[in-house]
């Protein structure tokens, strides 16, 4: 079989570059300002047909340029670095305690200040304070320039009541806890300077029992302006009664928005606009499925904050793969939960090649990359793990919090971590995996400690090197940051695809999750591995639990 191109009677070739069961993705790159062009296609029986004629769309969906360029971190500011020990007692000042009624009354635990290597009290997810804050962040930003990385993911920082920040009092204002407008000024502007761009968290769903519009219902009732703000069940109530209202997943502490009323849409709208403007580079979006008409919703957004800042960069946290989102007229990209999680992580785990071998693998990262535009797999949010999910080291078979890890489970988060940034798109790690640290996410308190403080001290020195030389192979090997993505080898324990344009300088990146060596078939011509300095022609062996990034020399 093969493909071509044909424009103005010229034909250019096209190459096989995604295959899965029942499908083949083939591509070709038309040269600029085209009109109408066909695609002539040869069948295995040496018939010809043709399809066509098409044309180019007049606006194409674009990749934001820095995206694919760089490296992502992200931060939970709570739990990163205490910068200014001064603002610490200012948590307990707003937190969720004083707003709900119901917990007032209640005989549990209430919110504390603990230190920095305390250990987690059963209110660790939300209302255990160890002082983390914006002037951490903008202390550490040499280390993160050190790690190579070039986008910054903040969660919440706004004014809220928890230590996550996704229940929000004041969409306009920085967490005392965290600092003010001016040290966040004094920070995006370090960090702009070192070369990095800064993502906000946006939550438009629900809102935290201190924001001031939820409490003008609580004391006036239908007789306040934003009653139709809020799906309210019944009045009077006490705060934190989720039987009273419409709360996220039934929650009293998060009541949801009704963002089908015009004055929330635009009231949200403003807030995000008002961030970009102020300097963010980005936003991403909290759990925008389960916002009201969110299509629409996020259309419009999109439109407003685009106007403001073209190459602004727009996420959603939708964990599963779902093109509805990526049509150009919304979001940029999904949080890759369905990438990192279901197929590196499972890949990384090993184990029975009945249960997930590389053949599986290499077809589910063709079905995911045929499913999207090349600019979304080029500007993609790529992670394996975050604050919503057990540490990366945990994960695989780590062990947690208090554990001590295995060489192999080490091992295997070097595998996944290898096979992160070898992706089109933004390779995010989440604080702390750098370093190798374990937290799982038990079902009873305390919960989260995949999010317990960063514990500087303790940073696995060989994990944050690797790290570092992963960054590092990203900005020496262009083919890594370019969007094109192609299948090449999966079988058994061994994967392997090819990343960038073909020919010369493209990257052949592979990977072998058995713990024995295994030879992979090398395309014709050299591969030169930039770690060893080392030049290989045919095959090339792979150890165990290992990788290589080889580069093509074009001979």
């Amino acid at each position: 079989a093969a493909a071509w191109v044909e424009v103005e009677g010229k034909r250019v070739p096209m190459h096989l570059q995604l295959s899965f069961p029942g499908s083949e993705v083939w591509r070709g790159t038309l040269p600029g300002g085209v009109g109408a062009y066909r695609i002539l296609v040869r069948t295995q029986d040496g018939k010809e047909e043709v399809f066509g004629p098409f044309n180019p769309p007049e606006r194409p969906f674009a990749e934001v340029a820095w995206v694919g360029e760089g490296v992502g971190y992200q931060i939970f500011p709570e739990r990163f670095y205490n910068g200014d020990p001064g603002n610490d007692a200012l948590a307990l000042e707003t937190d969720e305690y004083r707003f709900n009624q119901v917990w007032q009354r209640s005989s549990g635990p209430k919110p504390h200040l603990s230190h920095w290597s305390d250990p987690p009290s059963p209110l660790h997810c939300c209302h255990q304070y160890f002082g983390g804050d914006l002037a951490g962040v903008l202390a550490k930003l040499p280390y993160l320039k050190a790690l190579g990385v070039s986008v910054l993911y903040l969660n919440p920082i706004f004014d809220s009541g928890s230590a996550h920040g996704y229940d929000t009092h004041d969409y306009l204002k920085v967490s005392p806890k965290f600092g003010d407008k001016s040290l966040l000024r004094k920070l995006l502007d370090e960090a702009h300077r070192l070369g990095m761009r800064v993502i906000f968290d946006f939550v438009p769903n629900h809102t935290g029992l201190g924001f001031w519009a939820f409490q003008d219902v609580v004391r006036r009732g239908p007789r306040s302006p934003y009653w139709n703000w809020y799906f309210i069940k019944r009045w009077p109530f006490l705060p934190g009664d989720g039987s009273a209202y419409e709360g996220w997943w039934g929650l009293g502490s998060l009541p949801k928005l009704n963002t089908a009323d015009p004055g929330v849409k635009r009231y949200l709208i403003e807030v995000a606009k008002y961030w970009i403007r102020f300097g963010f580079d980005g936003v991403r979006v909290d759990v925008p499925g389960d916002v009201l008409n969110p299509h629409a919703f996020f259309k419009e957004m999109r439109a407003e904050l685009k106007a403001i800042k073209p190459d602004a960069y727009l996420v959603a946290e939708i964990w599963q793969r779902d093109p509805s989102w990526l049509r150009g007229d919304e979001f940029d990209s999904l949080m890759n939960y369905a990438i990192g999680r279901d197929i590196l992580l499972r890949f990384a785990k090993g184990g029975s090649l009945a249960l997930y071998n590389a053949r599986r693998a290499l077809a589910d990262l063709a079905r995911v990359y045929a499913l999207y535009p090349e600019a979304v797999a080029g500007m993609g949010f790529n992670l394996i793990t975050s604050h919503d999910t057990a540490r990366l080291l945990t994960e695989l078979g780590g062990g947690g919090l208090k554990d001590v890890p295995s060489p192999e489970a080490r091992a295997r988060q070097r595998l996944a971590a290898a096979m992160l940034y070898a992706l089109p798109g933004l390779p995010v790690t989440f604080q702390g995996d750098e370093c190798g640290f374990t937290g799982e996410r038990p079902a009873d308190p305390p919960h989260e400690l995949n999010r317990y403080p960063f514990q500087w001290e303790k940073c696995h020195g060989e994990t944050l090197v690797f790290y570092q030389t992963l960054a590092g192979l990203r900005r020496e090997l262009p083919a890594l940051r370019s969007a094109v993505f192609r299948s090449y080898y999966g079988e058994g324990y061994l994967l392997a695809f090819l990343r960038g344009e073909p020919g010369e300088g493209e990257v052949l990146a592979a990977f072998n999750n058995g713990v024995e060596a295994v030879t992979l078939p090398l395309p014709p011509g050299g591969w030169r591995d930039p770690l060893e300095g080392r030049t290989y022609r045919k095959e090339v062996s792979l150890p165990p639990l290992g990788f290589r990034y080889l580069v093509h020399l074009g001979r």
